[in-house]
């Protein structure tokens, strides 16, 4: 501790404390917005699909560094306070994602069908939560700020914060490294608008053993070949690639073909029905179910959905269990001292431009403000009384998740903050809770999802907004500016997460059930954090689960901790299909063998690498979800849609080269995009 506090009194910021240049100006303010709202769509398009994000602060950083030029020219702190409104968009979209699709999936309704929580799952509610959620989680960080991160300089690197400060003083000597960004971005919207609106590159190669086969029935290997996949798995290293797609090797070439030798359709397609995914077996329906043949013309889709989504959710939960168990000494610790930081002084006022904080009456009256808007607003799921509750709840649990994963992330960066685990908690907790008092129908489900939701977005967004305050404090930024950033940031990412969310669902009536069929949920959208959650709370509230397959689920977990492996990233990995995870992967080996070549450690896996090949890779990742978005986005309207789909050309490239070929043309495709990486990635850049 003497050493940290020796640190902080040697500590000069790259800007002096008694300069006086532009900072929080209405050009950073508009460019900051603006890269919120791009990167609170991508995140959540990302999120969905592959169920985890990567930090946008770096990547925001160099663009804002090169558009700024372009529009006469910036100083470091403006382009510190874009990077600070534009991160926000990322951490609450990830908090939003992994938590409220679960409305999705608590218990249904016997007289809609529909589960009770779907009614809550509006661009109003989802807004709401994100904003509030995210409000909570900078608010808190106000008076954390001096204890956290200036009293602990020396003990907590914050390794984002310190990256991306890197980034910004880098910035003003040249732009190798927006060249960089660039080039993955332009060439990752190019390689999806191929894919995804000409077709020209299959979205899913892959290749399905027949459902007859007595050796090795419905073994699945397909990949969806993008550029954020691909680049996902560069950003996060081969190690955790490698525990991912572990995952969905076990579930799509182990379990799906023991349960097609050992199960007769007839009991899949009756556990799908129980599920709601069959209407009825004496008719044809999902999963091209015969039911005169009874048989599926996609046997391993039909068990993923009846088996191995149960299996992996108790998996998720269990290894979102067993990380918050292993850090519940870090978590204690950090309380303590994060309390002890507090009390000795960290919130004394100062007249330093560089130590200018939001009053802390902010907070306050921001708590009560919070419960009490809560309590009011009538589309929330309750009444007044439970309502008020929620809200106290949220402060409560909010106020020590927020303290844990900033000290946290401190030391082991936001990519390792154990958010999944600390909602896990949350739940856990409020559903006992609501059991001690009571509160066991149906009825009380959507509102335990508020409290983990806006305590998951409260605790994602703290750990984002300590990594930006780190950036501030080494460049020498106004805490009080970024602060104010941060609330824009939030505003303007909920305005738009919500509105994301609902055009990626798109929800439709199914003809032959009448039923309304989510995009979120399935292949396209798997959710599984979301999943996990409704999952969690009918099991406590409502106990219908399928404990038999959950709890296969959670043993795999156990075996796979006892293993020395991380089990949340392998039940994550058994959870997703083997065609998220399988090009996550690819990207993964191309950062090994990188790293293998240059001598540098491998693994990654904390967002603080700032090298080529990482900067690439953060320009695949903004370029295929902003073009996945926007073409849900242009699916949206009927006539527009039809006119993108019209630009298919896929039915004649198969025609051509037929469905083989085909499918080696967008292996080929994959292949020469990994191959520019590896080629950038080489390539040795200075900063």
């Amino acid at each position: 501790m003497a050493e940290g506090v020796a640190r902080v009194a040697d500590h000069k910021p790259y800007v002096a404390d008694d300069a006086r240049i532009a900072e929080f100006t209405p050009k950073a303010v508009i460019v900051g917005a603006l890269f919120g709202l791009i990167f609170g769509a991508s995140t959540v398009y990302l999120a969905l699909k592959a169920g985890l994000t990567v930090s946008a602060s770096i990547p925001i950083a160099v663009l804002s560094i090169s558009l700024l030029k372009k529009l006469g020219g910036s100083t470091i702190l403006e382009n510190n306070i874009v990077q600070t409104i534009g991160s926000a968009g990322e951490s609450i979209a990830a908090g939003v994602v992994f938590t409220l699709p679960g409305f999705l999936f608590l218990a249904v309704d016997p007289a809609s069908r529909q589960s009770v929580g779907a009614g809550y799952f509006t661009y109003w509610t989802i807004f709401t939560l994100a904003l509030l959620g995210g409000m909570l989680g900078v608010l808190m960080m106000v008076p954390l700020r001096r204890a956290l991160i200036v009293k602990e300089h020396g003990n907590l690197p914050y390794p984002e914060g310190a990256a991306c400060a890197q980034v910004l003083i880098a910035g003003e000597r040249g732009g190798e490294m927006a060249r960089t960004a660039y080039m993955g971005l332009f060439f990752a919207i190019g390689y999806a608008l191929l894919q995804q609106i000409l077709k020209v590159i299959a979205e899913v190669p892959g290749y399905v053993t027949r459902a007859t086969s007595r050796v090795f029935p419905a073994a699945t290997v397909n990949a969806s070949i993008t550029p954020e996949y691909m680049g996902v798995g560069y950003i996060i290293g081969p190690r955790i690639a490698g525990v991912l797609v572990s995952g969905g090797v076990l579930a799509w070439l182990g379990i799906i073909p023991l349960i097609a030798s050992l199960v007769p359709a007839d009991t899949i397609a009756s556990q799908l029905v129980k599920l709601g995914y069959l209407a009825d077996l004496a008719k044809p329906g999902a999963y091209g179910w015969d039911p005169a043949a009874h048989s599926f013309g996609q046997l391993n889709r039909a068990i993923y959905f009846a088996y191995v989504r149960q299996i992996g959710a108790g998996a998720v939960a269990a290894g979102g269990f067993i990380t918050l168990l292993k850090t519940l000494p870090t978590i204690v610790a950090s309380f303590k001292g994060s309390l002890a930081s507090l009390r000795g002084g960290a919130g004394a006022a100062s007249t330093a431009r560089t130590e200018r904080d939001l009053p802390l009456g902010v907070t306050v009256l921001g708590s009560l403000a919070l419960v009490f808007i809560m309590a009011l607003l009538p589309f929330l799921p309750g009444i007044f009384g439970g309502r008020l509750l929620l809200g106290v709840l949220i402060v409560v649990f909010g106020f020590f998740f927020v303290t844990v994963a900033s000290r946290i992330v401190g030391l082991i960066g936001t990519s390792s903050n154990p958010v999944s685990g600390m909602t896990i908690a949350t739940l856990m907790a409020t559903c006992l809770l609501f059991l001690g008092i009571g509160w066991t129908g149906d009825v009380y489900q959507p509102m335990a999802l508020c409290v983990g939701g806006m305590v998951c977005i409260a605790a994602a967004n703290a750990g984002a907004t300590s990594q930006d305050l780190k950036t501030g404090f080494l460049v020498g930024a106004t805490p009080r500016y970024q602060q104010i950033g941060l609330l824009i940031g939030v505003t303007v990412a909920a305005l738009v997460i919500g509105f994301t969310v609902q055009v990626l669902d798109k929800a439709t009536v199914d003809t032959a059930t009448g039923l309304v069929r989510h995009q979120i949920g399935t292949e396209a959208f798997p959710a599984p954090q979301g999943t996990l959650m409704a999952t969690l709370i009918r099991g406590l509230l409502a106990h219908n689960l399928d404990w038999q397959f959950v709890l296969v689920g959670v043993f795999l977990a156990v075996t796979i901790e006892l293993c020395g492996v991380s089990p949340l990233s392998f039940a994550v990995g058994a959870y997703l299909p083997l065609s998220t995870t399988l090009p996550i992967f690819v990207g993964g080996a191309i950062k090994g063998i990188v790293d293998r070549q240059s001598g540098a450690k491998a693994g990654g896996g904390h967002g603080d690498d700032v090298g080529a090949g990482s900067l690439f890779a953060t320009g695949l990742v903004a370029g295929g979800t902003l073009t996945g978005t926007i073409v849900a986005f242009l699916h949206w309207g009927d006539k527009v849609g039809t006119f993108v789909d019209s630009l298919d050309i896929s039915d004649k490239l198969t025609h051509a080269l037929g469905a083989g070929g085909y499918q080696i043309l967008g292996v080929a495709c994959f292949a020469v995009m990994g191959l520019l990486l590896y080629r950038i990635a080489r390539r040795p850049m200075q900063l």
